[in-house]
């Protein structure tokens, strides 16, 4: 079983930054690729960026040049930078993992449970 724990979140004005983290914990795992969606209130869950083990990464182009992804193998954490925050980033934010797990070598997502950033006007 794969538990992610999200934290970060907050409030901020618009401009300012926010630093969210996810650490991924449990055993018989191994993470293929990290990853941050977000939902808006009325609004379909979408991609914000991902990045794999090998240090790849791709953003939604909205959060191109102002969000950054990152992510620290050895703790399985995926960190994402929010700078330049604007009130239309508002939204509740959730990690993903995709593993492959180790005793059946099937591939699985899992999700953390989420964590509000609020950018104020």
């Amino acid at each position: 079983q794969v538990h992610l724990v999200e934290s970060g979140g907050g409030l901020v004005q618009a401009g300012g930054s926010l630093r969210l983290s996810c650490a991924a914990s449990g055993s018989g795992f191994s993470i293929i690729t990290m990853g941050w969606y977000r939902q808006a209130p009325g609004k379909q869950r979408e991609l914000v960026a991902q990045i794999t083990g090998g240090g790849s990464s791709n953003y939604a182009d909205f959060v191109k040049g102002r969000f950054t992804i990152s992510r620290d193998n050895a703790k399985n954490t995926v960190y994402l930078q929010m700078n330049s925050l604007r009130p239309e980033d508002t939204a509740v934010y959730y990690c993903s993992a995709g593993v492959v797990i180790t005793r059946t070598l099937s591939v699985d997502s899992y999700w953390g449970q989420g964590t509000q950033v609020t950018v104020s006007s």
